[in-house]
């Protein structure tokens, strides 16, 4: 899978998802790119999934029609993201063509 880590979404879990190809928007040149003409590059582009900290993309976007996965971790820690790494990846993995996940980190 190609997966785009949005600005905010912390680096280090790339190590975590060894078997997959992962890019930064920053990487990639995309940091100043508007929500929506992000999502519509990473599809242009073959992208899989999308990885946020935006919990505020499904009420600024149109989701309905994307072909493009989205999972949203509700922090930017990555101390706090760290401790429920295996629920991260797990919905990372899982998550389908078009589908929006939220995971939780308390």
């Amino acid at each position: 899978m190609r997966i785009l880590f949005d600005q905010g979404t912390p680096v280090p879990l790339r190590e975590s998802l060894p078997e997959h190809t992962v890019n930064t928007a920053f990487e990639l040149g995309w940091s100043t790119l508007t929500n929506g003409d992000l999502l519509s590059r990473a599809e242009r582009d073959g992208f899989d999934i999308l990885v946020t900290t935006d919990s505020h993309l499904k009420d600024q976007q149109n989701l309905d029609e994307r072909e493009l996965a989205i999972v949203v971790l509700l922090s930017t820690s990555w101390p706090r993201i760290e401790r429920v790494l295996d629920s991260v990846v797990q919905a990372i993995q899982a998550a389908p063509p078009g589908s929006y996940t939220e995971v939780d980190v308390p």
